[in-house]
């Protein structure tokens, strides 16, 4: 099999499982909507996005696309659990929690679950998904189940999701990955993903999607109190009229090895505003400056 077509600008699921903050099922469904509506047909998402939450959302507001209109991918590496165990970063009710599991069996499971939350037959790409503490397990089961998988036609690619540059690299070197999932190594504000593991992808054609580009909102737009580190960002893009958000997205493009770019919304008008951003001309100036 081979890495579907990956367009720039992809949508990503941590909003849809209540990241931060809790949304409504309706407005869950409405940001979806205003994405496809603006053209993005890339979706990702993961079975840890609100513990569930997320994937159902998502597959109930896909579930009338033509399926092969666009790409879904998720994850493995955790296991949705009933019972009480911290909803942390997803405002959740605390009646679920994940369970860490790189096992064959594991990700089997994991799969067979996702693919009933999201309500499809299958999913496009198929990530590892933050292995940080469990690399040996995550190398020899977990990946090497992603291989067979693969093998089989199961999935169309695989790889791994992660926000730490050095064991994605580590990847490289020691499996076969498609495509990489790299959350906030390779933004204006922190850029560790440049030093080895994007020479290293572009290198082996290993393309590599960016997410986690606006440090929770801190380069989403001109904060009112920004901290001293984005402040000359702010004031770069002010000077050459371009918004902070538009500059914040395509900055990771300019690497050769980076193929495509997630966004987060809690609501449609953020999908609307950012894609607008995306869509602004960026002079090479800015570039300079930054």
């Amino acid at each position: 099999m081979t890495l579907p077509h990956l367009p720039e600008l992809g949508l990503g699921g941590g909003p849809l499982g209540n990241y931060l903050r809790p949304i409504s099922d309706r407005q869950a469904r409405e940001v979806v909507d205003a994405a496809w509506e603006s053209g993005i047909r890339y979706f990702d998402t993961a079975p840890y996005y609100g513990l569930g939450l997320a994937e159902r959302r998502l597959g109930a507001a896909l579930r009338e696309r033509p399926r092969s209109e666009y790409v879904l991918s998720t994850k493995v590496g955790r296991l949705i659990r009933p019972g009480p165990g911290g909803p942390g970063i997803f405002a959740v009710a605390d009646d679920r929690h994940a369970v860490w599991d790189f096992s064959r069996d594991g990700v089997l499971r994991s799969l067979e679950e996702s693919l009933e939350r999201l309500g499809t037959g299958h999913v496009d790409i198929l990530l590892v998904h933050d292995p940080d503490r469990h690399w040996p397990q995550a190398l020899d089961e977990a990946f090497a189940t992603l291989a067979d998988l693969r093998a089989q036609g199961v999935v169309k690619a695989i790889g791994v999701g992660m926000n730490q540059p050095a064991m994605l690299a580590d990847f490289v070197r020691n499996a076969d990955p498609d495509v990489l999932l790299a959350a906030n190594q390779c933004t204006l504000l922190r850029r560790t993903a440049f030093d080895e593991l994007l020479p290293l992808c572009a290198e082996r054609g290993i393309p590599v999607v960016a997410a986690s580009l606006f440090h929770r909102g801190l380069l989403a737009g001109p904060p009112a109190d920004p901290p001293p580190e984005v402040r000359p960002i702010l004031d770069a893009c002010a000077a050459f009229g371009v918004p902070v958000a538009g500059a914040a997205m395509r900055f990771p493009l300019r690497h050769p090895a980076v193929r495509s770019i997630l966004i987060g919304a809690h609501t449609p008008a953020q999908v609307l505003a950012n894609v607008a951003d995306f869509r602004t001309p960026v002079p090479e100036g800015l570039w300079a400056a930054l």
